[in-house]
């Protein structure tokens, strides 16, 4: 998997919107204009699913989002969770102020490049909180895509109705090595989509709590 910066098409930090963020224009616009949102997990910042854009589809706007919640020297969250007891336990009241932040951006985003498709995505937490938006807020994207996450219990209430969520397409990709949120949590997550009509996609890999170069062949074969 190449990193290289493609010239000319990415511009540095922007702060004008609801969350700062990094943008990858499209080489060549396709007919409909399509964005795909990144979302960092705990401890890291935009630059880390940023890296992913040289290899993601030219024709779409890739777009990385920073958390809110600082918890370090340019690391950031979405919310701050305890795994002391051995389980996740999430501040439920961050989880709800940066969803709400997040769906503020996504509409921020349409606006300014006028897209037309977002497709929302992230790792660990910030796949977290993409399962959360596109379960409860469906008419905001037409689709998610879950890396190494879990779909929280407190959000479930809030999930639309299937006929609200026949549009959404999802795809989960999680590793079955995964020590941090183990894969019993993404097929929790399948059993649970299977339920609500979505169009699922869902793949298991032999890796940890990280995202591999089959993750992302996946995940273009997913965007076409």
């Amino acid at each position: 998997m190449t990193h290289s910066i493609i010239e000319g098409t990415t511009e540095g930090l922007q702060t004008d919107l609801a969350l700062s963020y990094l943008i990858r224009e499209p080489i060549q616009l396709s007919k409909i204009v399509k964005a795909v949102i990144l979302l960092h997990g705990v401890g890291s910042n935009e630059q880390d699913l940023f890296a992913l854009a040289p290899d993601l589809p030219d024709g779409v706007y890739v777009i990385a989002a920073r958390g809110p919640i600082a918890v370090g020297n340019n690391r950031f969250a979405w919310y701050n969770v305890d795994f002391s007891s051995g389980k996740p336990i999430i501040e439920a009241e961050q989880e709800a102020i940066s969803r709400e932040m997040i769906r503020k951006f996504i509409k921020q985003v349409k606006e300014k490049y006028a897209i037309e498709e977002v497709f929302l995505g992230g790792f660990s937490q910030g796949a977290i909180m993409s399962n959360s938006i596109g379960l409860t807020n469906p008419g905001d994207v037409q689709g998610i895509m879950s890396f190494s996450g879990r779909i929280l219990q407190e959000i479930r209430p809030l999930v639309q109705k299937v006929t609200d969520l026949r549009h959404l397409k999802v795809l989960v990709a999680h590793g079955v090595l995964d020590n941090i949120l183990p894969i019993h949590y993404a097929r929790e997550a399948k059993q649970y989509l299977d339920t609500l009509g979505v169009q699922l996609t869902y793949h298991e890999y032999p890796i940890g709590h990280q995202f591999s170069n089959e993750v992302l062949n996946d995940l273009n074969a997913w965007l076409k």
